[in-house]
This record gives C-alpha cells, structure tokens and sequence, in this order.
C-alpha cells in the first residue's frame, strides 16, 4: 500500500498553538455546512464552488494548525510493532517483510521462495478494524443514535480509526502507527494541481469527493461537539479537518468487503499488514475463510527471495486509480472512459427502440465506457449504437419479425451484424463522438507529452496530466477505431457481402470470443453502471474484493430510495411495450436517410454530465 502514500516524518506534539475559541470554530464550521450543504451549482460552476468550499477549509485548517495528535518519528519505526502484534495475533509472518521499493513506497518483500498460487499471508479477524468493531468501541453509543454512521460502514471506519488512534492502550495501536500520514488523494492536492484535472472526466468525481469530505467533516464535528452520546470520544478536544481527511483517505485506500461473523451479510473492514501489498496486472487472490474465520491470500505468481510481492486491486480504471487510491497505473489494461448515451423520447422512434433495448437487458439511457484495448467498445454497447441506429424496418423484424426473440440475441456479437448500413452509422457516429471529445480539453497530447518532461513538475501534477493524457489516447483509439470499422463495412455494402447468418442451433455461441463471459447479454448484468454506483464486489468470491474494493468511495450521507425503481420501472416498461405495438401499427415510413435524425439526437448528449451526487 506504500504506493498510495509519501512517507513524511513528524515531529511529536499535540494541543493547539494558538488558542481558537469554540464560538469562532463553531461559526467557521457551520458555515462550510451551509456551503456544503447547498443545492448543486449551475453547469459550469463547479470549479466557481469548489474555489469557495475550498477557502473556507483553509480557514478552518489555520485555526487547527498544531491541534492534530501525530506520533513520534516515521513509519518504519514501527513496523517491528506490527509484525510482534501481528505474529501473537496468529497471523502468518514468516514468508515476508516489509520493506521500502522506493517510488512505489513501502509493501511486502519475500522473505524465501513463494510458489503461484500459495497461501502465504492469512490476518484473523480480531485484527480487522470493521463496522461491528466499531459498535463495540467507545464510538457505539454514537453510532447508536446517528443515522449516517449507520447507514454508511466507510464513515463509521473513518471515525472508528480517529478514535482508536487517539486512545494510547487502543489493540490496533501497532496497525493505526504504520498508516502513511498522508497521501497522495486528490484531497491532497493543492489547488494548482487539481487544476490539471479541469476537463477531463475525472475532475467532476475529485470536486465531489473534496466537498462531500469537508461537509460530513463540518457535520461530524458539530455533533461531536453538541450530542450527548459523543461526551466521551476521544475526538472531542480535538477534531481537525487534516485529522478526518487523513481517515477518509485511510479508509478510501484500503478499506474492503468481508462477510460478517455468520456469514449472513457482508461488512467493511481495514485489514492490517495485507493492505501493504502493492497493485500489479493478474487476478484476484484474496479471499475469506469463514471456517478458520481470517482473510487470506494467495501468491499472484511465484516469487524469489528478496522480490516484491504484489496483488491484484481490481478492474479498475486510472480514474478510480487516481481518485481512491492516489497513483496512476502505467499499463493499464482495464483502462476506459465513460460515455454518457441516451436516445431522446422526443425521438420518432423511440418507444420500438426502447423496447427492443428492454428485451435485451439495458436501459434506454446509461453510461457506458469506451476501452483502450480492442475492441473499444463493449458487447453492450455495441449492441445499443446497433438499436440507436436502427431503421423502423430493421426495429420491426427485431420486434416482431421471424425469430424476433432469438434475434435479440445477436445484438452484441459482432458477427451478427444489423446491416452493413447499420453498421457503418454506428461506426460513424463513435468515430465522430469520440474526436469531438478530444475538442472538449484545452491542451493536446502533444503538450501533454511535453509537460510530463518538466523535471520540476510535482508529483500531483504529473498524475493529474497522465491521467489527462491517458483518456485522450483512449479517444484517440476509439476515433481510430471507429474509422477502420467504417471504412470496412463500406467496402462490405459496396462489394454487395452477403450479411452473416445464424442457426437457433448457434444460440449458445452468439457472443463475441473475444468480449466478457460468453453468455447472451439479456442473461448477464450490464457490464456499464450508473454513475455515483461505486459499490464493487469481487466476481470471483462474491465476498472480499482482493483489489481493495471502493465501497461508497465519496463517502457521502445517505439519499432516500429513488422513487423510479421498483415496481415503478416494471409500470414503465409495460407503458413502452403498449406503446410500441401502437407504434407499429400507425407510423408511417419516413423518406429522411435512415439513421439520420438518431446521430443528430445521440450527438446533443454529452458525456460531462454532472455524476450523480449523495446528498444530506
């Protein structure tokens, strides 16, 4: 995990050096709430908000300069500690270290040989931090009675570890002294370096992540202050903003999904010692063992004496890199951008080709991503550009033509093709959608590129521009991309190719080779997510995320149930399937260019689309 951090040594200290009255705290603090609080800014203004939010924090941090409790001297210390604590805990602690590899920071070093595949580390769960730790500690009778605590497991882990780091005889004294003291989170940037960010995707997730840290920081500490249930925290006397930051980043970093005691459900937890692995490309080999109740992992690959030992964080983007875990991951070939699309239901067609959408498992509007490898786009997506760009015709035969149902089927599998024309304005339209977001940044690659050279540029900002650089060669590709497909239907529909044709026997293999699980996509889930779903569970074990899964990552108060699911869905749907057999049977055949009037709709969208926000 020395990765996500810089190592920077302390001097010991604590109590404030300049005294601030609880009044004047109290109002600084209230107003940030207000701030905070407040309805989300126009399009456009975010950065105006966060400017803001932003000088009021520094205000508050000026006060509470001197105030935060920190520990003698550096990480390192206490790594001996660690290990001690960890071996009478019956953890495992013979085939490892912990050691220093320079620009990746601390992580675990081989102490002998490892095979592939070998149990090598296993933590008992009486050295986890988790939510049910957290009850039975000096937070519970808080957590009791607050419904944020209670509803979100990363909050209550953040404040759990400020807590026990305040409290000298804490058990988890060993673990909470080799936690980084800071981070390379963009809560830790300066405002120059997140001004690299403005532009691309990432930056409206960095907004939300700084203001929703600084309005549950206000909040947390106006009921510390006030409610009786919080009289006896430790927190009470001293309750900084750098202190939360750092816990949320903490938690961010490392926090993961374990099943509870009897296994019913699954909770959060911090995992000492294991959370030190760095992140490598392979598979996930985490996971927990309910019988001898600890978490174990297993060797990625083999491994000498003296090398690095490395797992695997997850299919995750070097946006969620980024913002969750603070490095940017050369390499990356789970690398994507999202894509926002949506047919509009003033579209002529738009019941049929919701409605064929529906019969195939994904919604009618939904953020989809565009890959860096080949092909860009997923078995998902491709099969909605080839709905978006249907003809009433082609709408019709997948409706109610002859074998309308298996049909559906073939939508994501390349090998089926609609029609060449079909093909080649879904081509078009991602050729073209994809250089008019490469319009929307304000620096080219080449400048990128260029920046990146600057032997003085920080290390904040050099993140910020890989990131930057990093999705505009993921648009690079897709543009690409989407000109050779092109280019090579026209020559299909040019050359008279007769279109592929499948057999009912072929159903089980209509999906591509080379394209997730071989499964039709109406019986998989949607590979693509609503923004602001960050939960993430490992697909292998279903259990503990070995990639320290993100649960909640904005670390936001909860929002009510949203009004649309449910029953409510099923209402709407059923509405569409009404009103698509109206359709067809009233509409009469348009004499514009098939396709047309769907490009000119599907190109309105955009892909900056504020994410979706919890709110208070």
């Amino acid at each position: 995990m020395g990765k996500k951090s810089r190592v920077k040594t302390q001097k010991s200290g604590s109590g404030a050096s300049a005294v601030v009255s609880p009044k004047e705290m109290m109002n600084l603090v209230s107003e940030l709430l207000q701030k905070c609080s407040s309805a989300a800014p126009s399009a456009g203004k975010e950065w105006e908000e966060y400017i803001q939010i932003r000088a009021l924090v520094e205000k508050i941090r000026k006060k509470q300069k001197g105030m935060s409790v920190v520990f003698e001297g550096s990480r390192e210390d206490y790594f001996s500690d660690l290990m001690c604590w960890a071996q009478y805990s019956g953890a495992s602690c013979d085939s490892f270290t912990v050691a220093n590899f320079g620009k990746e920071g601390y992580g675990l070093r081989a102490t002998r040989e490892i095979k592939a595949e070998e149990l090598f580390l296993w933590i008992p769960r009486k050295m986890l931090m988790t939510v049910e730790s957290a009850q039975n500690s000096v937070l519970g009778p808080l957590y009791s009675q607050d419904r944020i605590l209670q509803a979100m497991g990363n909050v209550t882990l953040a404040l759990h570890l400020l807590c026990e780091r305040a409290i000298p005889s804490s058990p988890w004294q060993p673990y909470i002294r080799t936690l980084p003291q800071d981070y390379d989170t963009p809560l830790y940037y300066q405002q120059d370096e997140v001004r690299h960010l403005l532009g691309t995707q990432a930056v409206q997730d960095v907004l939300s992540q700084y203001k929703n840290t600084a309005r549950q920081y206000a909040y947390f500490y106006k009921l510390i202050q006030t409610h009786p249930a919080a009289s006896k925290l430790p927190l009470k006397d001293s309750f900084t903003f750098d202190d939360y930051r750092w816990a949320v980043s903490s938690v961010m970093t490392r926090q993961n999904q374990i099943p509870t005691e009897d296994g019913s459900r699954v909770t959060l937890a911090l995992i000492p010692l294991w959370d030190m692995c760095n992140h490598t490309s392979g598979l996930i080999t985490t996971g927990y063992n309910l019988e001898d109740d600890r978490c174990e992992c297993v060797a990625l690959q083999d491994y000498k004496e003296n090398e690095q030992i490395y797992i695997f964080y997850g299919t995750r983007s070097n946006a969620e890199f980024v913002i969750h875990n603070g490095f940017f991951f050369q390499d990356n070939a789970h690398d994507r951008v999202k894509i926002k699309l949506g047919i509009s239901k003033s579209e002529r067609l738009y019941a049929m080709k919701a409605e064929v959408l529906a019969r195939a498992g994904i919604p009618a509007s939904s953020i989809f991503a565009l890959h860096c490898n080949e092909p860009p786009i997923s078995a998902q997506l491709l099969a909605f550009l080839r709905v978006f760009c249907m003809t009433e015709e082609e709408l019709k035969d997948y409706l109610l033509g002859e074998r309308a149902i298996n049909k559906i089927f073939t939508l994501g599998n390349s090998e089926f093709p609609v029609s060449w024309e079909n093909e080649i304005k879904l081509w078009t339209f991602l050729e073209t959608r994809a250089a008019l977001l490469l319009k929307t940044y304000k620096t080219t690659s080449e400048e990128d590129r260029s920046m990146l050279e600057k032997p003085d540029l920080s290390l904040h900002s050099r993140v910020a521009i890989q990131l930057r650089l990093a999705e505009k060669q993921i648009l690079e590709k897709a543009s690409a991309s989407g000109r050779a497909k092109r280019l090579h239907f026209q020559k299909k529909l040019e050359e008279g190719a007769p279109l592929p044709r499948y057999e009912e026997s072929d159903i089980a293999l209509l999906e591509n080779a080379d394209s997730d699980a071989k499964l039709p996509i109406i019986l998989r889930k949607l590979e693509e997510v609503e923004e602001g779903q960050e939960i993430q569970v490992d697909e292998h074990s279903g259990l503990l995320n070995g990639g320290k899964a993100v649960y909640g990552t904005d670390i936001s108060p909860p929002v009510e149930a949203n009004e649309d699911s449910g029953p409510v869905q099923e209402e709407a749907k059923e509405n569409v399937s009404k009103e698509v057999h109206s359709t067809l049977d009233s509409v009469k055949r348009s004499n514009a260019t098939p396709g047309q009037r769907e490009v000119a709709n599907l190109s309105a969208n955009r892909t900056e689309d504020n994410p979706k926000e919890n709110s208070e």
